[in-house]
């Protein structure tokens, strides 16, 4: 199943039913009053989350939604029907935004949560509604009133207490797919992760927390390089992030030089990133190119005031005290 995270829709609700212009026609009533119905009222158009629902890929094929319009009054005071509403399914975590404006209309992160995004017009009121003593005989009804119609812009942003960064290829698929039950594709090439994968870690008896690793962020990406930019909210909902690093290749300036560029895209897509909490850990401990720095890494960190942490995502060792110190600032946050 593709990860679709965005999608611009279009939603039109009901129009309310006509009132009716009737009147009494029985014999031996010579002078009937009048018994014109209202009008049914259009159907509305409601988002609704549910945690089936895990992309927004339905809606990037069905970009259309519109309800049904309400009945009209008939004689005899019969009110028209009023018309279902049409419920739009989303994953939790989707932000609903008008299209043209930009503004943020609802922010849904709990599950089963309602929002009405289009109110269906309310039905006109028939004649009988409009007589008195000195009007017995009105011959006139009220219009439905129209529904309302708008183009909508919906983003999902994943719900995680933790959140993995990184350059490309340090480990982070290898880490989620070790510490839960999550299976993403790995791969030795760069970017070979296209969306974000998300797995439970359950520590203790009975607790657990969440985790997501955000794929594509290089130098640019608060930009559009890489895929970046598509990916970086996702991080945004996240009370702490795990910033994986690797050593064990030739790239000038060492693990504090990737250090830092990660953290310029964080705050350059939004400084509230980098106020998070932070782990850092060195992966690939099982390479020998990565023993020989390790030390001197660690060292460097500690100078700066950052505790740096070293494991391996393919043998397990010193997984632990990663889990450990991410459970530790969770409980800092008040998260667990």
């Amino acid at each position: 199943m593709k990860f679709i995270d965005e999608a611009e829709i279009y939603v039109r609700a009901g129009d309310g039913g006509r009132g009716c212009i009737s009147f009494r026609r029985e014999k031996f009533v010579p002078r009937g009053g009048p018994n014109g119905g209202d009008g049914g009222k259009g159907g509305d158009i409601i988002i609704r989350t549910s945690h089936s629902r895990r992309t927004l890929l339905d809606l990037k094929y069905r970009k259309h939604h519109l309800a049904r319009h309400g009945g009209h009054g008939e004689g005899s005071n019969r009110t028209g029907r009023n018309s279902p509403d049409v419920e739009i399914v989303v994953p939790v975590g989707t932000v609903v935004k008008d299209a043209g404006t930009g503004e943020v209309l609802a922010d849904l992160i709990l599950d089963g949560e309602r929002f009405i995004v289009a109110k269906g017009g309310i039905g006109g009121r028939g004649n009988a509604r409009f007589a008195t003593p000195t009007n017995q005989a009105p011959r006139y009804a009220q219009g439905g009133i129209k529904g309302e119609e708008r183009r909508l812009k919906l983003e999902l942003k994943l719900l995680a207490d933790v959140g993995i960064i990184g350059l490309p290829n340090v480990g982070k698929s290898s880490f989620i797919a070790k510490v839960s039950a999550a299976k993403p594709k790995i791969s030795d090439y760069p970017f070979t992760t296209l969306a974000p994968n998300l797995g439970v870690v359950r520590y203790g008896e009975l607790e657990s927390f969440v985790i997501a690793d955000i794929p594509g962020l290089i130098e640019g990406a608060h930009e559009g390089m890489g895929m970046g930019a598509r990916f970086l909210r996702h991080i945004e909902r996240t009370s702490v992030l795990l910033h994986i690093l690797d050593i064990s290749g030739e790239a000038p300036g060492g693990a504090w030089r990737d250090f830092e560029l990660i953290n310029r895209e964080l705050s350059l897509f939004s400084p509230t990133l980098v106020e998070k909490p932070q782990i850092v850990a060195i992966n690939k401990i099982d390479l020998p190119l990565t023993m020989e720095r390790i030390k001197r890494e660690i060292a460097s960190f500690k100078e700066k005031g950052i505790k740096a942490l070293p494991f391996s995502a393919l043998t397990g060792e010193g997984i632990g005290n990663v889990i450990g110190e991410i459970v530790k600032k969770l409980h800092q946050t008040k998260i667990c």
